[in-house]
Order: structure tokens, then C-alpha cells, then sequence
């Protein structure tokens, strides 16, 4: 999801998994690996210096349901870390409940020179939803 000009946030999709079957989140983990903690982050300034640098494919958290299966959610754009939700540590359930707003997982700010073409090439809700609809519909085989 786009925020303001050139800010990203990163949610769950209304098609994932956790709330889609119905699962309870039993923990939620920013701690990547032993050396990599996204609640360790800290930017200053107006440059916003300092945040974690992200790939398209760096783990974000992984959040684990109760029925012990675990997903990784990854942060999908390239930037700096600026914020993760410290708030779904304590309360999981706005992951399901308010998944688009309080339920947030982290604010990303793509690198300058790359913040148009990586904010251009996102899809909207619909044209996510329709993307995801057409993943779902039976495929049918030639005679």
C-alpha cells in the first residue's frame, strides 16, 4: 500500500493465509536471524538516516499461528526501514482485525532514484484483487 508521496506501508493482503483460513496469531518475531533484529532499526533526520537497508526479498518478521505454521513476510520493495509496528508485538489480533491500518507491519521509503518506477509498478487494490482472482479459478485442460 502507498502512503504518502514515495512511502510505502506494508501489510497483510486481504488474500493471505492468516486471514483467509481464519487462524489466531500466536507470536509475531522481527527477529530475522541472530545478528538481524528489525526492532533495532533507528533513523534520524530529515534523510532518514540510519534505517535498515532492504532488499526485495528481506525477511520483514515471521509470525507464527497457533496450529504452528510460520510465515515470513517480506518487505517486497527496496528501501530503508523506517518504522516497524511495535503495537502487533503486544496486541496480534490488529493484524487481523485492522490489517490495512493499526495492523501495518512496517513503512518502508524506497530509495530516491528508484521511488517512482517501484511506486509505478505497484498494483492497486483492485487490480491485486483481480490478479488474485484469476489465481484461483479452475484451470481447464484442452480435449
Amino acid at each position: 500500500m502507498k502512503g504518502q508521496p514515495g512511502i510505502c506501508v506494508v501489510t497483510l493482503a486481504h488474500t493471505h493465509p492468516i486471514l483467509q483460513d481464519g487462524r489466531t496469531i500466536k507470536s509475531i518475531n522481527y527477529q530475522i536471524s541472530n545478528g538481524c533484529s528489525r526492532l533495532k532499526n533507528k533513523v534520524s533526520g530529515k534523510s532518514k538516516r540510519g534505517g535498515q537497508f532492504l532488499t526485495d526479498y528481506a525477511p520483514l518478521c515471521r509470525i507464527t499461528c497457533t496450529d504452528e505454521t510460520e510465515y515470513t513476510i517480506y518487505s517486497c520493495i527496496r528501501g530503508r526501514l523506517l518504522e516497524v509496528n511495535e503495537s502487533i508485538l503486544e496486541t496480534p489480533s490488529l493484524l487481523l482485525e485492522k490489517p490495512s491500518t493499526e495492523g501495518y507491519i512496517a513503512v518502508i521509503l524506497p530509495k530516491f532514484e528508484e521511488s517512482k518506477s517501484i511506486t509505478e509498478n505497484l498494483l492497486s487494490r483492485d487490480q491485486f484483487e483481480s490478479l488474485v482472482s484469476k489465481r484461483t479459478l479452475p484451470q481447464t485442460q484442452p480435449f
